[in-house]
């Protein structure tokens, strides 16, 4: 395993610890020990990394897979993460609102997703076509944007509060089924479309 690949997933795995605290904080399951995600998470992420390396040696596309997953952890914490700092500032868990909300944090989520899979994960450098890949990246990104709020909201503000639980606990879980079915989409867009002729044969 690189350098680079130890230093990458050790941030992944602080950026997984801070929005996943700020989510708990937003949920009123908070505590001192909730810092200790960020010494955890980190450490588990490598060893994490460092089985799938093993594994990889035999089956290449596992190491690459572990990447794309360590990837789309980061990037759905950084969701959530973003999303419930924003209801928490706001004290809204609904409506058009939240909506706007889950845009947001699916936005900066997109904008994370990109540099970390094209730089880490599929290690696509190609400078000319440099254009055409960023516009497929922004078309399957926003299939991948509607799909993402589209679901989040049909949860939250169609389907509404459900099963007993607060209205902050049912937002996160409209998050998460629209972040399952956008993940699949887009890992599907950027696998075989966006970084198709940039990743074959690489790790």
């Amino acid at each position: 395993m690189k350098k680079s690949d130890v230093i990458a997933i050790l941030i992944i795995g602080e950026i997984i610890a801070v929005f996943l605290i700020s989510v708990l904080k937003n949920l009123g399951h908070f505590s001192g020990l909730i810092w200790l995600l960020l010494i955890i998470l980190p450490l588990l992420a490598i060893i994490c990394l460092a089985i799938a390396n093993f594994l990889g040696k035999k089956i290449p596309v596992i190491f690459q897979l572990a990447k794309f997953i360590s990837v789309g952890l980061a990037n759905t914490a950084v969701d959530f993460g973003i999303l419930n700092i924003l209801m928490f500032l706001s004290g809204t868990a609904g409506g058009l609102m939240y909506s706007a909300f889950k845009g947001i944090s699916f936005i900066i989520a997109i904008i994370h997703s990109y540099f970390w899979n094209k730089l880490w994960t599929f290690r696509a450098k190609n400078v000319v076509e440099k254009n055409r890949e960023f516009l497929q990246f922004f078309l399957v990104s926003l299939v991948g944007f509607a799909i993402n709020v589209g679901i989040a909201s049909i949860v939250v503000n169609v389907i509404g509060v459900r099963f007993g639980v607060s209205a902050k606990v049912w937002a996160n879980i409209g998050a998460a089924c629209g972040s399952i079915i956008g993940l699949a989409w887009n890992f599907l867009g950027y696998k075989f479309i966006v970084f198709k002729q940039k990743n074959n044969g690489q790790q």
